[in-house]
């Protein structure tokens, strides 16, 4: 349906009010910027069908006044190169730009720049085209399910093993913390994690919550950003992967990332085999995780919740999948998602964008990363789904968001937010954890 003028006004009206007052993390509109974007696509939800025409209307305010300034802009598909370029001159701060359509499911993405002065003014805008119908390129390999139970099989013959210690710097008269160190296979490969308790929990008293990290090597980013988990009665475990201790210096993590390639090289690590890949340890590491949970005594011997956002989304979904102890998964933007679309000319890919790698598109590493890729994982997930993800996300874009949820076929439900790049607010982060307090046994 299209949005008529009132609804263009009041829709650009509202979202210069909201916008005003996002905190630093909102890419699209910066904090304390004398330069405001707006852009006000023709049908309110960004939507259209395959082979409808699209129609932005474009705006640019310096200090709330509107800017009559020349923009050049350009059109593609989700993270593909420009096919169509041109330039506009606001009136009165305002221009119209026809950004065409597309013929098969899928986003296309206005880029907009303009030169004030001597600086000049970047934004984009992402619309998309019969999008419940987009696919995933990755097909699931005829062994995927027995290769992976083979190697949980061999994880459950590890004894669970796992050092608890008390970490008193994030504790509050609310939450007990410990820090724990946790043993992940029978090579002694750890992981550590902090977990936060109800303060005075009792046992068989509280839901668990595995929280696996976003992508990157560095500590366990603000241990106490989500406290209110454990402030309404779930023990949470937020985790790091590659093993290393959180208590170290920010210059110690740094001169680790470097040696693995800063920042993300661990991705690429073992990939020309499926059994040598980097990720095969973390993917277990999460079922690992969540048997020490499901051993804790205050566990209320019933929920079991995932939840993470980017490479941490793509884990929650990852152990919804391996784990059928898992009862609810929240997953913001998933990572590793149709990761070898690329290989395809004209497909959009998921994190982390291995066409940019030289070499990774190989036949051999296409076949591995299969084994590894989040479709095949979400083909089999049973247990209920929160998913959100935004359409200007240029990390993890809105293609391979939707081909994860067009695979999903356990109840499942959608919190989109249009306008997000590669982030979520701090409200839509508590209203996760509503969610999984309403939908808890």
């Amino acid at each position: 349906m299209k949005a008529n003028k009132k609804t263009q006004h009041a829709c650009a009206t509202l979202l210069l009010c909201l916008f005003c007052a996002l905190p630093l993390c909102a890419e699209n509109y910066p904090y304390r910027s004398d330069y405001l974007w707006v852009t006000v696509p023709d049908h309110a939800d960004w939507l259209y069908n395959a082979g409808e025409k699209a129609s932005i209307e474009v705006q640019l305010y310096q200090y709330g006044i509107p800017c009559n300034a020349e923009v050049e802009y350009e059109v593609a598909d989700d993270m593909m190169k420009s096919d169509n370029k041109g330039k506009v001159t606001l009136k009165n701060g305002r221009a119209n730009i026809n950004i065409g359509t597309r013929k098969t499911p899928g986003f296309r993405d206005l880029r907009l720049k303009a030169k004030v002065g001597a600086k000049t003014y970047n934004h984009h805008v992402k619309v998309g085209f019969s999008a419940d119908k987009i696919q995933p390129w990755t097909k699931e390999p005829a062994d995927f399910l027995s290769f992976w139970k083979e190697n949980m099989d061999k994880l459950a013959a590890v004894p669970l093993k796992y050092e608890k210690t008390p970490a008193p710097e994030y504790c509050t008269d609310k939450i007990d913390a410990f820090l724990v160190k946790l043993d992940v296979n029978q090579y002694g490969q750890a992981v550590y994690a902090y977990l936060f308790y109800p303060k005075g929990a009792k046992a068989k008293s509280c839901p668990v919550v595995l929280c696996p990290p976003g992508a990157g090597i560095k500590t366990i980013k603000e241990p106490l950003r989500h406290r209110y988990y454990a402030e309404n009665g779930f023990i949470r475990m937020e985790m790091e992967i590659h093993g290393l201790d959180p208590r170290m210096t920010t210059e110690q993590f740094a001169e680790i990332s470097k040696m693995m390639r800063d920042p993300n090289g661990y991705l690429e690590n073992g990939l020309d085999n499926r059994d040598n890949y980097y990720m095969k340890r973390v993917y277990l590491a999460l079922v690992r995780a969540i048997d020490l949970l499901t051993s804790l005594p205050e566990w209320d011997g019933r929920n079991v919740a995932v939840q993470g956002g980017s490479q941490g989304g793509a884990l929650a979904l990852v152990a919804a999948a391996l784990d059928k102890r898992v009862t609810l998964c929240v997953a913001n933007h998933p990572a590793l998602s149709d990761m070898g679309a690329y290989s395809e000319k004209g497909r959009t890919g998921g994190y982390p964008h291995f066409n940019r790698m030289n070499g990774m598109l190989t036949p051999e590493k296409l076949n591995a990363m299969a084994y590894y890729d989040v479709v095949n994982f979400a083909r089999h997930i049973t247990c209920p789904v929160r998913m959100t993800w935004g359409y200007n996300d240029d990390t993890c874009p809105p293609t391979t968001s939707y081909a994860v949820w067009n695979t999903l076929t356990c109840e499942k439900e959608a919190q989109i937010t249009p306008i997000n790049e590669h982030w979520t607010s701090e409200t839509m982060e508590r209203e996760h954890m509503e969610w999984l307090l309403r939908k808890k046994m």
